[in-house]
Formats: structure tokens, C-alpha cells, sequence
């Protein structure tokens, strides 16, 4: 048992331990604290040295805190130069403007050209003197003063505009447009002009004021496809520019801010005027004295006439500019200038182009469609023709390759293929034609009537709107999805429940690509519209080849098929008014949702071709279905081209012209539908007021015109 006296004793020993810990602990903060409390009366006599009051505080503090605002703004400087500082390390100039082509047309005579037609052979020291004065006096009359962003320039501009004028004065300066023109693409916003101005004051570094401008002369875009002073002069006035005139100089100066607006080839009278601008500019700026620019003002230039230029082929030649690029770029071709042989009939183009637009003079104002575009191949995918619209001078959007715009019952031939494919099914195979559903989508015929048991081919050319939807039902829609994708179209579209009735993005010339799988026995047909690109020199850059092995999309019994039905479309259906006496027309029509598309997509055996009709801004037409404009386009252009032609046969179709050649496509033609010879006129006439009744179909839920086109059936077998 342990001794109580001694427990006692090690409790007080304990006790003693913890008072002792304790009374350190308050001497060592408390002597911490007085330690602090000296250094923080040191630090504060310290900087009472640099204590200001009075004015000199005001100052002081402006001080700082503009040191701290300029730290703020190097940082940030830093950040919105990174993409001029990745452009510079790249140490290219705009390679889209790089590429200068000669266009050939498929016979190899030249159609136009693309890219730069440049020259920068001529020094500076020999261009006209009153040439370069014209070009700084309107650019930038500081040129040779700044670093490279005129601070004057751009104060003045931003007070103009401020003020509402809306003329062409800017305020960049002249290396800032040198360095939009080298490296950046013409777009308007902010973050373009941040790096505009980095890099024009790199340029003012590395670049004396002679080389900026001698760069600038030969750079700028002068339109006409024009890129410098050299190759304007010859292309607006044939002539060398070390030989134009005063007024010629002028007219040239004032196209650098706007060359599309005050190209004389465009607007003459614009042109003129901009050039007494620049002959005031002159005076104003001291380089010129009145009495120097009167005869120039007096007798304004006079440019080569470039009438002919309208009959280009301007929508094509940009469509293939893009493509022979991407074929260049993919070659690793080196140099700057090629020749490129394209597909295009300047004949057939013109027949396009007469065909489209009369169709619209004639008819737009009534129907209320202002647009149109067609694409034409031969049977092999080799583009012959493209309008992209009405008026290229007006519009240079290319409607013919913009994929936006839905094909309506177009489309079904996709579905019928498939149905042909995949289940064995033929022309003359019955379906029901009765009220389907997909979930609660129901899609109805034309007065919700229905003709119970049908043909497929009964069916497919009265563009009836259930049979396709019970077809893809069947065969499913994600294999008539990559069919059309086989065939050739090759936008992307959500696979819906009304894929079957067109309700898809298709462009103008993806649909002509998929109808020539049809003219072709079933091969897979891209359009395409370059055969051979060399350099100016010769060397072979890219060669087309005809002979490369293609993929079969469709069977030839699917194909004959197809092409069976597609004629009666053209001789008893919705499409009659393309057809062409003497040639086998085929085709499918197609209108959508409140009449915003209407397309006619057919093949003979010559030719294939896809026609669109509609507005830009997807306004309503007025009841314009596949089987009116567009069908009538399409055939005048098939009577045109068929014209003292050898007339083809199309495969699975039997058709004996009753002559060979077509003799005169200028004759007043008038489509009409085949018929026994002992059908009567007065039956014929109420067969053809009846097929006038029904079209293409109108979108997801919009019928077509099967009530009709039941009565004609009915009235075709009594008779």
C-alpha cells in the first residue's frame, strides 16, 4: 500500500510544474507583444519620412495610381496582342489571297479568273508620282509621320462618325490597311482592329515607309479581282500604269476604301465622282494646285469596256476558286499562279442562266418569289452550269451550294430506294394507303381522304404523303438516312418521323450529285467541277480521274425501278410540265411547308439537273409548288440543251424519240402527258385539269393532292 505522506508530496510537486509553465507563458507573450509594439513604432517613424500633405499629396497620389493603372494596362495590352504575336510567329501573309488562277472552261478557252492578279515588277520610284499623291492624300496625309497608327486619323474619324457622316472616311492608316490586307480577313469587330494596330506598328519596325507603301500599292483589293495598282491599271484601262493619266491615277486612288462600290465597271458614275474627290484631296493637301487637276476634272477617265464580263460563269468560278484551293493546298504545291480546267459549258451555262431568270421575270412578281438556283451535270457528276440566283452584280450568295433549305417530296426517292433495297418490293406491289401515326404525329393526304389499296407507282407519282411514311416504318429511317448520305447529300440532318416527307437540309447541288446515282445505273456520282490544274509553267498540279473505281449505291433493278417511276411522274404526275417531246424526262417535284420551297429534281439521258425556287428570308411564296416554276425552268433548259444533240436512252426506261435530234429548242414547246392513241381530246382535257390538282407535298403535316389524283385514277380506268 503506497505511503499517503508521499501521494501528497507528488501532487504539490505537480501543482508547482504547472504554475511555473503558466507564469512563462504570460512573460513570453507579454514580452512578444512589447516587441511588436517597438517595430511597429520603428516602422511608422520610418515612414513618416515619406508622409506628403498639402498639394503635394494631390500629386503624389495621381502618381500612383497611374503607375498602378499603366501596370493594369501593359497586362492587358499583353493579352490582346497574343494573336498578333501567334499571326507574326507564323511569318505568313494571307495565304486566301496568295492564289491567282486562270479558270478554263471544259473545252479550254478562258472564262475568267480568281485570287490575285497581281504585279509588283514595277518599282515604286517608276509608278507616276501623281499616283502616289492621289493614294496618300485620300489614305492617310501622315503617312510618313506616324508609327504606324495615325492618333490624328483616327480622333478625326471617330468625330465623323460621331457626327453621323456616313462617307468613306476612316481612320485607319495606311500600314494598318497593309496589315488587314497581309494578314487578316476583312471582317468588322473590335477584336480585329486591336490586332490590326499591333500589327501595323510591327510592320512600321521591321518595314521602311517606301516598302509599306510599295507593299500596299501591289496588295490592295482594287475589285474586279484585281490585287494592285499594276494589275488595275491594265485591267481598267489597259494600260501599263506607268502610263496612265492624272484622271486615271485619281479614279484608281479612290477605290482602295470601297473597290466594289466605286469599281468603274460597276458603277462608272460613282467611280467618276469618288475621283473628284481624290482630285480635291489633292488640292487640300498641298500636292497639287488647282490649276494642275482642272484637265483631269474636265476629262474623267474612261475605262475598258467590260460589257462581256456579265456572261461569266461568276457563281461557278467562285464555287471552284474554293475548291481548287483546298486541292492546291492539299498537293503541296509551291508558287502562286495556276491554270485550272474546269467542267463548265459557257453555252449550257447561258441556257441555265435564260432559263432561271426568265422564269422569274416572267412570273416572280405574280407568285412572289424572288430567288432560284439550278445546278446541271452530265450523267457522269462534271458540272456544266450553276446559278447560284438571279443576279450575280446584286448578290454574289451562292444559293446553289448553301445546304438550308428542305427538298419536300424530292426527297422520297431515298425512301422508295430503300423500300426497293431492303424489301424486294417493285412498282406495281400494292400498299394501303389509310391513316398511319408515329407516335402523335399523323400525317394526312390532301382533303384527309384516303384510296385505300394502291401501287407503289400510283402512289409515288401522286406524291402521296402516307405510303412513304408507312415505307420508312418498315424499313426503318436511319437506313433511308444514310442512303441519301450514300447517294450523295452531305449535310448533316436529325433523323425525325418526318424524314420521309423531306424534312431535311439539302443544298441545290447535292441534290443533283444523288439523281445522277439514277443516271448512272447506280454508281455513286459526286459533282465535281475541275478536271486538271497546272502551273503558268506547265506543271502538273492535279488531274481528274475518270477511270477511278466507284461504289455502287443502288442495284440496277432498283434503279430501273426508280427511273420507271420517276418518268410517270413527268408523263401522268405532278412534273408534266417538264417534260420535252422527243426526250426521256424524268424527275421528282417537291414543295414544303407553306410554300417556302419548291424544287424539281430530274435526268435524261444527257443530262442531270436540280431546280429551287423560293425566297432568302424563307417568306412564303405564293402557291408555288415543285411542279410549276421549277418544272418549267427545268424544261426550257432540257429543250435548250437538247438541241441538235444525239438524245440518250436512260437506263430501265423505254422511250423511242420520234426523232433523234431535237431541231429547234426556240419553238413553243407545251409539255403534255403521254397517252394511248385512242384516248379521246375531251377525256385527256379532264385528265389534265384533274392532274393539275395535286402537287408536291407541304411539309411535315401538309397534304398533297391525293383526292385528285384518286379521281384520275378512277376516270383513267373507266375510260
Amino acid at each position: 500500500m503506497q505511503d499517503p505522506f508521499y501521494t501528497k508530496a507528488k501532487k504539490r510537486k505537480s501543482a508547482g510544474g504547472m504554475l511555473a509553465a503558466d507564469a512563462w507563458l504570460d512573460s513570453s507573450l507579454y514580452e512578444f507583444w512589447r516587441w511588436a509594439g517597438r517595430g511597429y513604432t520603428r516602422f511608422q517613424d520610418f515612414m513618416s519620412i515619406f508622409h506628403v500633405s498639402g498639394i503635394k499629396r494631390l500629386f503624389v497620389e495621381l502618381l500612383s495610381d497611374g503607375f498602378s493603372f499603366f501596370a493594369i494596362g501593359c497586362v492587358l495590352m499583353t493579352a490582346l496582342a497574343l494573336p498578333a504575336f501567334d499571326i507574326i510567329d507564323r511569318g505568313a501573309f494571307n495565304k486566301a489571297e496568295d492564289v491567282s488562277l486562270i479558270m478554263l472552261d471544259r473545252f479550254g478557252n478562258e472564262v475568267g479568273r480568281r485570287g490575285i492578279r497581281s504585279d509588283d515588277s514595277v518599282a515604286l520610284k517608276d509608278m507616276p508620282d501623281y499616283l502616289i499623291k492621289a493614294a496618300l492624300a485620300t489614305e492617310d496625309r501622315r503617312f510618313y509621320d506616324h508609327f504606324g497608327i495615325d492618333v490624328v486619323g483616327t480622333l478625326r474619324a471617330l468625330a465623323s462618325n460621331a457626327s453621323g457622316d456616313n462617307g468613306t472616311q476612316g481612320g485607319s492608316s495606311l500600314t494598318q490597311q497593309l496589315a488587314k490586307n497581309l494578314f487578316l480577313s476583312p471582317e468588322r469587330t473590335l477584336e480585329r482592329k486591336i490586332v490590326e494596330a499591333f500589327l501595323a506598328v510591327w510592320l512600321e519596325w521591321h518595314y521602311s515607309k517606301d516598302q509599306i507603301l510599295k507593299l500596299y500599292f501591289d496588295r490592295a483589293y482594287m475589285g474586279g479581282g484585281n490585287y494592285g495598282v499594276t494589275a488595275a491599271a491594265e485591267f481598267y484601262f489597259g494600260k501599263r500604269v506607268q502610263d496612265i493619266s492624272l484622271a486615271e491615277a485619281a479614279m484608281l486612288a479612290g477605290m482602295f476604301k470601297a473597290p466594289t462600290r466605286y469599281a468603274p465597271h460597276v458603277d462608272l458614275a460613282a467611280a467618276r465622282g469618288r475621283a473628284n474627290i481624290v482630285l480635291t484631296n489633292l488640292v487640300a493637301s498641298g500636292f497639287l494646285t488647282e490649276g494642275q487637276v482642272t484637265a483631269a476634272r474636265r476629262h474623267p477617265a474612261t475605262p475598258v469596256d467590260r460589257s462581256e464580263d456579265i456572261h461569266s460563269p461568276n457563281y461557278f468560278l467562285d464555287w471552284a476558286y474554293d475548291e481548287a484551293k483546298r486541292i492546291i493546298a492539299d498537293s503541296g504545291a509551291r508558287g502562286n499562279s495556276f491554270v485550272v480546267r474546269t467542267t463548265i459549258d459557257t453555252t449550257l451555262q447561258q441556257y441555265a442562266d435564260e432559263a432561271v431568270t426568265s422564269v422569274v421575270r416572267e412570273n416572280g412578281q405574280a407568285y412572289n418569289v424572288d430567288q432560284a438556283a439550278m445546278v446541271v451535270t452530265d450523267t457522269k457528276g462534271a458540272i456544266r452550269a450553276m446559278v447560284g440566283g438571279t443576279d450575280y452584280a446584286k448578290s454574289q450568295f451562292n444559293r446553289a451550294i448553301v445546304s438550308n433549305r428542305q427538298p419536300g417530296s424530292a426527297f422520297k426517292v431515298f425512301v422508295y430506294s430503300e423500300a426497293f433495297e431492303q424489301l424486294g418490293l417493285t412498282p406495281s406491289d400494292t400498299i394501303s394507303d389509310r391513316p398511319v401515326c408515329i407516335g402523335d404525329w399523323c400525317p394526312q393526304n390532301y382533303g384527309r381522304s384516303y384510296r385505300g389499296q394502291t401501287s407503289l407507282l400510283s402512289a409515288f407519282a401522286a406524291s402521296i404523303n402516307t405510303v412513304p411514311v408507312t415505307l420508312s416504318i418498315k424499313t426503318g429511317r436511319e437506313p433511308i438516312a444514310a442512303l441519301s448520305h450514300r447517294m450523295g447529300l452531305r449535310a448533316d440532318y436529325p433523323v425525325t418521323r418526318s424524314l420521309a416527307l423531306g424534312v431535311a437540309s439539302v443544298s441545290v447541288l447535292d441534290m443533283t450529285s444523288a439523281y445522277a446515282v439514277f443516271a448512272d445505273q447506280g454508281y455513286k456520282t459526286p459533282a465535281f467541277g475541275i478536271t486538271r490544274i497546272t502551273t503558268t509553267g506547265g506543271d502538273p498540279v492535279f488531274e481528274y480521274d475518270p477511270d477511278a473505281p466507284r461504289e455502287r449505291v443502288l442495284s440496277e433493278q432498283t434503279v430501273a425501278y426508280m427511273n420507271q417511276m420517276m418518268r410517270t411522274v413527268v408523263t401522268g404526275g405532278t412534273g408534266r410540265k417538264a417534260d420535252v417531246p422527243g426526250v426521256p424526262v424524268l424527275g421528282k417535284s417537291g414543295t414544303t411547308s407553306s410554300y417556302r420551297d419548291a424544287w424539281f429534281c430530274g435526268l435524261t439521258g444527257n443530262y442531270v439537273a436540280a431546280v429551287w425556287f423560293g425566297n432568302d428570308d424563307y417568306r412564303p411564296t405564293n402557291n408555288v409548288t415543285g411542279g410549276s416554276l421549277p418544272a418549267i425552268a427545268f424544261q426550257k433548259f432540257m429543250a435548250y440543251a437538247h438541241t441538235n444533240t444525239e438524245i440518250k436512252p436512260v437506263f430501265g426506261v423505254d422511250f423511242v424519240p420520234e426523232q433523234t435530234v431535237i431541231a429547234d429548242a426556240e419553238a413553243p414547246v407545251e409539255p403534255v402527258a403521254e397517252r394511248p392513241p385512242s384516248l379521246k381530246p375531251e377525256a385527256a382535257r379532264k385528265l389534265l385539269e384533274l392532274a393539275n390538282r395535286f402537287d408536291a407535298v407541304l411539309g411535315d403535316s401538309a397534304p398533297v393532292a391525293d383526292q385528285a389524283s384518286a379521281q384520275l385514277e378512277q376516270k383513267s380506268a373507266d375510260l
